[in-house]
């Protein structure tokens, strides 16, 4: 399976030069789907036209973004720097609390394609 993610540029960057080798989602019917060994394609908004692939080397799952802050060091998941309360706000734009409860969130370990 190919998956694809869309991301704003200052983290397409970090994941392009392999500083971000952790992708977490909400665990929602799409992610749900994916194994290790499926690939992701990381396109750079807004116009999508630079683009990196990686393999899936292993799946994580979690009940909510707190517990992946603890698990992993901030710079494999999001840009260095930055804090934990910064961090849950921000998945809190994109998910919300009755879809964590629901789905969970998944964190996608990844290796960038040579």
């Amino acid at each position: 399976m190919e998956m694809i993610v869309h991301l704003h540029p200052e983290i397409f960057d970090i994941v392009k030069d392999g500083v971000k080798d952790v992708e977490v989602r909400l665990n929602d019917e799409k992610r749900k789907q994916l194994k290790v060994g499926d690939t992701l394609v990381f396109l750079k908004r807004p116009d999508e036209k630079e683009m990196v692939s990686a393999i899936v080397k292993n799946l994580v799952y979690f009940s909510n973004f707190l517990e992946v802050t603890d698990f992993y060091d901030m710079k494999r998941i999001y840009l260095e720097g930055t804090t934990q309360e910064d961090y849950l706000s921000l998945m809190g734009k994109f998910y919300s609390d009755e879809e964590v409860s629901k789905d969970g969130v998944v964190a996608i370990e990844f290796e960038l394609c040579k």
